[in-house]
């Protein structure tokens, strides 16, 4: 299995739709941003939750939503698009999502429904344990190690 961790903006809303046995699937758009010197280049992730173990944080994910999605890669699918060009479909299963603690998003409408992110977490069966790896005091600067120096083997 290839795991992955895509942090990004919903691009829709989420789609609720049943498969004929009945179990509940629901699908949406990330776009997650990287930057290449001056540049920002833009990849579109779909993502699946399968059954309804998301259901109270999936409603309240609306197009924009900041979040962070941690599941498993499926094999790319590349198709033609209408203008000839092929393209490439990047697939993820969703294990885990949670309220990205970065990025605009919509961070102030999700504060108005709930006292604060942390309750937001309990609410949803996280704990802050999700977070460990952000260092919000590094002004941006992304994830940083929980590994003291010594402990890292290279």
């Amino acid at each position: 299995m290839n795991h992955i961790v895509v942090a990004g903006h919903l691009g829709n809303d989420p789609e609720t739709r049943f498969t004929p046995s009945g179990q509940k699937v629901v699908s949406f758009r990330v776009a997650s941003n990287t930057r290449k010197g001056a540049n920002m280049d833009t990849t579109w992730w779909k993502i699946t939750v399968w059954g309804t173990q998301f259901d109270n944080m999936i409603k309240h994910l609306k197009k924009g939503s900041s979040i962070i999605v941690m599941g498993e890669l499926q094999k790319p699918e590349i198709f033609t698009d209408k203008e000839g060009r092929p393209q490439i479909s990047l697939n993820i299963t969703a294990q885990s999502l949670s309220f990205s603690p970065f990025g605009k998003g919509d961070r102030q409408s999700q504060g108005n429904s709930f006292e604060s992110a942390s309750n937001q977490n309990e609410e949803f069966g996280a704990s802050d344990a999700n977070f460990n790896y952000y260092d919000q005091s590094a002004k941006g600067q992304g994830m940083t190690s929980h590994f003291a120096e010594e402990e890292i083997p290279f």
